[in-house]
């Protein structure tokens, strides 16, 4: 007998902000999973790159487009759009961060939720970024 797991809002979720990052290039995906951890903000971080402030701001439109289009949800909250270097996407459950290159490594929100399980998106298809 076939095992199989019932996905929850949140993986949905999470498979739709994924989807929009790579619809756009995004690299160095990474997928937070921050269920197991006690008094986590949410269930997922998912946390990608972007190389310039132009393609920060079309990978977070298309992840909303993509969540409002299959889940019909809109950000609870969303921050950075004006700065451009750090852009956070809140749908409560999961959260999405488009980082500049330069600003991810200072922020480093890999390290910070270090007792999470990680798990590097490799790249869409057509895109020469490496999963490392």
């Amino acid at each position: 007998m076939k095992h199989t797991t019932i996905k929850d809002n949140s993986d949905i979720l999470a498979e739709l902000v994924i989807k929009g990052m790579q619809e756009k290039k995004a690299v160095d995906i990474v997928v937070l999973n921050l269920k197991s951890l006690k008094n986590a903000v949410a269930d997922y971080f998912i946390i990608g790159s972007a190389s310039s402030d132009t393609q920060l701001d079309a990978i977070a439109s298309s992840i909303e487009e993509e969540v409002f289009k299959l889940a019909k949800e809109n950000p609870w909250q969303s921050e950075g759009r004006t700065n451009r270097e750090w852009v956070v996407l809140d749908y409560v459950d999961v959260v999405a961060h488009i980082f500049l290159r330069e600003k991810r490594d200072f922020y480093a929100l890999e390290e910070l939720w270090g007792d999470a399980e990680i798990t590097h998106v490799a790249p869409a298809e057509g895109s020469t970024s490496a999963v490392v």
